[in-house]
């Protein structure tokens, strides 16, 4: 089967953290902004608990949820039960991969590109993921400082080497 176009867009701290308790670990409204502007019109793919910490169906976006659980169903939300399920259902619409972890994992070798948001903090929190650059797969194609804002961050934009 075909892959469409696949970005992950994320939010990391400097130690890897992207999460805690189910939710996101600071509140940085320009990163909301971008992902808003990163996802819209695009399918969102996510995993079940993510899906769950939204706070309701994001309108311009639709909404595939990677689950395992065959009985799992939401209002507005279409459900995948594997990769292939998720690109069946994007036939050849790009895909925004918005988390968690584990999904993050499943389409790392996938993506084309990597939209990140690095804050510029270590961060307490439960869920975390490995800085992709160790893999020496990607290279930084763009990359825009927000050094004083509270938390610190930069936005970074990684391409397939």
């Amino acid at each position: 089967m075909d892959k469409p176009p696949i970005t992950i867009v994320v939010a990391r701290a400097e130690n890897g953290v992207i999460g805690r308790d189910g939710k996101l670990p600071w509140h940085i409204p320009a990163d909301l902004k971008r992902f808003k502007a990163l996802t819209m019109g695009s399918i969102m793919v996510m995993g079940r608990k993510t899906f769950e910490s939204l706070p309701g169906l994001l309108p311009g976006r639709r909404h595939v949820v990677l689950t395992r659980d065959r009985n799992w169903h939401a209002p507005g939300a279409e459900i995948a039960y594997d990769v292939e399920d998720a690109f069946r259902l994007a036939a050849d619409e790009r895909i925004s991969v918005i988390g968690g972890a584990h999904v993050f994992e499943e389409f790392m070798s996938l993506a084309d590109r990597i939209e990140l948001t690095e804050v510029l903090e270590s961060i307490e929190g439960d869920t975390v993921i490995a800085d992709p650059r160790r893999s020496g797969e990607w290279r930084e194609t763009f990359s825009e400082d927000h050094a004083q804002e509270r938390p610190p961050f930069r936005f970074v934009t990684l391409e397939r080497a």
